[in-house]
């Protein structure tokens, strides 16, 4: 086991009040009103994980909430949430686990499943270390989702990626992957910074590469790929079918369409339909 910074119990919030409100009451208003807003999608079998966007409410809410109606449906049975995503600011080999045993949002705190991660530290290629964490917005923002609809006792295992191969994050994968108590969640946006038609165009060539299981996207096409590609590997290992739940860029939600960023939500179920 390798550690980084000295362990500081609970992982504060460090986006609340910037992709998300920081009062508690307008935020949990906020994301049930999301959630209410959603059209029902009816999977063909059991919910197993989800790709989900990880940029402001404002911009990709509404595309997460989309998702997470799909949690809230099968609520009743999910009692762990395993999280991957990218880290955008700090250099990173391989796959890093919190130190932290809490994180915690103007919801309150979610605790981390401490057997499951102390489970993977007894790999060579998953590292103990807050700095990853510290200030990652992708992972944080899917947690006033998750406590939501889930109940307080749920367990959490965040991990970040960072150099590392579809095959290295499906191998971690597998080993957290549970049964119907467990739900995985591949944090990721699409495409950056183009304008708004060439966006919709690259976004869809991506959107039908996840579809068909490819395990080969790219930073360009979404900033979460390293996360997307093990569970696509692993998922076509295991046979689990696919739906695309939900689509925009930024450019639906705000006036600017010359720099764009797209989102999609996709649920991977037990079962080819």
């Amino acid at each position: 086991m390798r550690r980084g910074l000295q362990n500081a119990s609970v992982r504060e919030p460090a986006v609340a009040g910037a992709f998300y409100p920081a009062d508690a009451a307008i935020l949990r208003r906020g994301v049930l009103d999301l959630l209410d807003a959603t059209t029902p999608v009816a999977l063909p079998a059991p919910l197993k994980a989800l790709i989900v966007p990880h940029a402001g409410y404002a911009y990709s809410g509404a595309v997460a909430a989309a998702a997470y109606s799909l949690v809230r449906a099968g609520r009743d049975r999910i009692r762990r949430v395993v999280l991957i995503g990218p880290s955008h600011r700090v250099p990173l080999q391989g796959i890093a686990v919190p130190e932290a045993n809490h994180f915690r949002t103007p919801l309150g705190p979610m605790p981390i499943d401490l057997a499951l991660r102390d489970e993977l530290l007894r790999r060579d290629d998953v590292v103990a270390s807050d700095w990853p964490h510290a200030s990652e917005h992708c992972l944080e923002v899917q947690l006033p989702f998750l406590q939501s609809i889930l109940p307080k006792s749920t367990l959490l295992l965040p991990l970040v990626a960072g150099l590392a191969s579809p095959q290295h994050v499906a191998s971690v994968l597998a080993q957290v992957w549970g049964g119907h108590e467990t739900v995985v969640i591949a944090s990721s946006d699409l495409s950056h910074y183009h304008r708004y038609d060439a966006a919709r165009m690259i976004d869809a060539s991506t959107c039908a590469s996840i579809q068909a299981f490819d395990s080969r996207l790219s930073g360009e096409q979404a900033c979460g790929a390293v996360g997307i590609n093990g569970l696509l590997r692993l998922a076509r290992e295991l046979g689990l079918g696919i739906m695309e739940v939900a689509r925009c860029n930024s450019g639906d939600s705000t006036a600017d369409r010359t720099r764009v960023v797209g989102y999609a939500a996709f649920a991977l179920h037990e079962g080819k339909a």
